[in-house]
């Protein structure tokens, strides 16, 4: 329970505090033009490629659960420049000190919506269901999951993020023992990259419905 608690504080922290910039960053940045803010394509782009790296934590039936590595990779498909589809598939390990260290992997679902997409700073926030698995699929188990995240374009097209997720699986038999009434649960934090492209259909069809400068200036 220990490890829970300063898993989510941390985060928590970091994410206030991104937050809390990027508002400050949108006000700079409003735009006066009659044109829409077109940044979320120069920025990002209607699909992602995504990757993570980072660690998993077990909340179960037993003591002592310890840190242990996990990785992600994924593809999203934006609909919306806030809003966005996405698959992953997630292979981490599940452990307690001194008990057991087994090797898992998910297939997640989600929606997200990204805070300020026309940002190179943006928080972003995604729910909703997948399959959990144990190796070769001795086990598998429903299950829902949420999380937040935030990222930073480094260059147009690239960026890196840091993320965390809930995964509560619909079984109280992931780490082995049936105890109680409640269902396991763990969560994931990884830091990653997201690649970005696509997007330029729709930022012409965006573009049309305005008229340019020289029409809309009349002398």
């Amino acid at each position: 329970m220990i490890y829970k608690f300063k898993f989510i504080s941390i985060f928590c922290l970091f994410y206030i505090s991104v937050c809390s910039y990027s508002q400050t960053d949108t006000s700079a940045n409003n735009q006066t033009s009659q044109f829409p803010n077109i940044d979320f394509y120069r920025y990002r782009g209607t699909n992602v490629l995504d990757i993570g790296l980072g660690t998993s934590i077990m909340n179960g039936d037993f003591m002592h659960p310890i840190l242990e590595i996990s990785s992600h990779v994924g593809y999203k498909r934006f609909i919306k420049p806030y809003l966005n589809i996405n698959v992953g598939y997630n292979k981490f390990n599940l452990a307690y000190r001194n008990i057991f260290n087994n090797g898992y992997m998910s297939f997640d679902l989600n929606v997200e919506t990204v805070i300020f997409p026309n940002n190179r700073f943006s928080p972003y926030a995604f729910a909703g269901a997948g399959i959990h698995a144990s190796n070769y699929f001795k086990q598998v188990d429903s299950k829902l999951q949420g999380g937040l995240g935030i990222e930073y374009i480094v260059f147009e097209n690239l960026g890196v993020k840091l993320f965390s997720d809930y995964n509560h699986v619909f079984s109280d038999e992931v780490d082995g023992k049936i105890f109680g009434v409640s269902d396991d649960i763990y969560w994931r934090i990884a830091c990653g990259v997201n690649y970005y492209f696509g997007g330029k259909k729709q930022l012409e069809k965006l573009l049309k419905r305005y008229p340019s400068v020289i029409k809309t200036n009349q002398l």
